[in-house]
């Protein structure tokens, strides 16, 4: 038992009982309460909360049996001991004590030693049972709180599972550094980064023919292809616009070649989702353009407290999102910026320094060529962190120095395509024609040039680039009226 006096009520209407059980209870440590009658020992009982009730059963308005009853439908009371005390020595008090659930039934003149007796084992009992209950109870508690825990941290995993579909795990490292609850407004860190932009040629034109359901159905799956290609060149998409795709590289050293190859990748993976558009209810096939640029970009939180987004900003993005433009006017599959050009090349001749294939499988206006060495190889991700293999995959080739909308300098672009182009050998073949009708537009020879571009047409029907500059040097010649783009001067 515990340190704490055991509090005993006792409940009769004759003072003199009440007398003689207080002595003998106190001398045995015991604290009492007495009662005169049924109501008394109600309020009391509320009040002190006793350890036992001894309880007359003969009193005026509640007797006994009434005030058991009630306690044992209280709450608060009903586990409290109850001990008949009484004169009533026949078997239907007997029962009925039985029946309203009292503990023990004495009757007067009882035997004090029985008496403390039954009070010591009851009390015993009534605390050997309390702490079964709060150790059951405990007990329970405890797999309660495993299973809620268990539970609350499976809610977890799940929502930040969901949560990553919406902000990838790179962004999350730098906006919430210690975690989904530190992402604050203005958490922002700044670097050196490749940015692919990616949008469907003629969408809206798609979008009419169609059915909203179909539209969603097969541009999800393109954009899985997609996501593919770009997750396995190490980046990650920051968002979707539309039928647009905007994609961050960050790998340090490689981002500039990781964007590029996955760019080709995307093509690739373009003509196998084509191959299959019938089963989305798609007439023709789809084509995508794609702009790359490489530069020093903001990784953080924008918006206010009440809805912020994470993104990427900078020139670095905008520049990209210019160059996926250019595709349109250039007739291009990817235009690269000199910027992601030259990173790229530096990161394969610093792990390829003594390799020959960099002087072969590209090919370069003779404008830009200054020494074999500066040229690039097109190259394949393999499974190791930093390791590229050679590969004659894509070529690459500059197309112009253009000044586009927005922008105070001009900058060199490039256009990339993959080697599984149906014209990229006649790309290759004709390259030296190319070269000639550059060298001739740069140096204003405009009939020399259209001269030249018109022989590589007769090759290669499909060179949109040829094209293009043919229409620039028939408006210079004045053969044709001035078609100039707002996009690029």
């Amino acid at each position: 038992m515990s340190n704490k006096s055991p509090c005993i009520m006792l409940v009769d209407d004759e003072p003199a009982n009440l007398i003689l059980l207080e002595e003998l209870l106190q001398l045995k440590g015991y604290t009492t309460v007495s009662a005169l009658s049924g109501d008394e020992a109600l309020f009391l009982a509320r009040v002190s909360r006793p350890d036992l009730i001894l309880l007359d059963i003969m009193m005026p308005d509640l007797n006994g049996f009434d005030v058991c009853e009630i306690l044992r439908n209280d709450t608060a009371l009903q586990t409290v001991p109850v001990i008949f005390l009484t004169a009533l020595d026949d078997d239907t008090s007997r029962l009925k004590g039985l029946e309203i659930m009292a503990d023990d039934y004495l009757t007067k003149p009882f035997n004090s030693r029985l008496l403390l007796a039954k009070v010591e084992n009851i009390l015993q009992l009534s605390q050997m049972r309390s702490q079964a209950v709060s150790s059951q109870f405990n007990h329970q508690v405890k797999e309660q709180s495993k299973r809620q825990i268990a539970a609350a941290w499976e809610a977890n995993e799940y929502l930040s599972e969901k949560f990553h579909l919406f902000v990838p795990e790179q962004l999350l490292e730098r906006i919430a550094p210690k975690g989904i609850e530190s992402i604050q407004l203005g958490n922002v860190t700044e670097e050196e980064l490749t940015i692919l932009f990616c949008d469907i040629r003629g969408f809206t034109a798609i979008a009419e023919s169609q059915e909203a359901r179909e539209t969603f159905e097969w541009l999800n799956a393109l954009f899985t292809k997609m996501n593919d290609c770009i997750t396995s060149h190490r980046g990650f998409i920051d968002k979707y616009l539309g039928d647009a795709i905007m994609a961050v590289f960050d790998r340090p050293h490689s981002h500039a070649i990781n964007a590029i190859e996955a760019a080709v990748a995307m093509q690739e993976s373009l003509h196998e989702f084509n191959a299959d558009r019938h089963k989305y209810n798609l007439e023709y096939p789809v084509n995508i353009g794609t702009g790359i640029n490489t530069g020093i970009g903001m990784i953080g939180t924008l918006g206010s407290d009440r809805r912020m987004d994470s993104t990427v900003i900078g020139d670095v993005v905008n520049t990209a999102s210019r160059l996926e433009n250019l595709t349109k006017i250039y007739g291009c599959q990817i235009i690269v910026s000199e910027n992601a050009i030259v990173h790229a090349r530096e990161f394969l001749n610093n792990i390829h320094p003594n390799s020959n294939s960099k002087e072969s499988i590209l090919l370069k206006c003779d404008l830009e060529v200054e020494t074999p060495e500066s040229m690039i190889s097109g190259s394949r991700a393999t499974a190791a962190a930093d390791s590229h293999s050679p590969s004659n995959n894509y070529y690459y080739r500059w197309i112009d120095r253009v000044t586009p909308r927005g922008k105070q300098q001009a900058i060199e672009i490039y256009e990339i395509w993959p080697a599984s182009s149906p014209d990229s050998e006649a790309k290759q073949l004709t390259q030296a024609l190319f070269d000639k009708g550059i060298q001739g537009w740069q140096s204003e020879r405009f009939v020399a040039a259209l001269g030249y571009f018109q022989q590589l047409i007769e090759q290669n029907p499909a060179d949109a680039v040829a094209r293009f500059y043919i229409e620039k040097c028939q408006e210079k010649l004045g053969l044709i009226p001035a078609n100039s783009s707002s996009e690029i001067s």
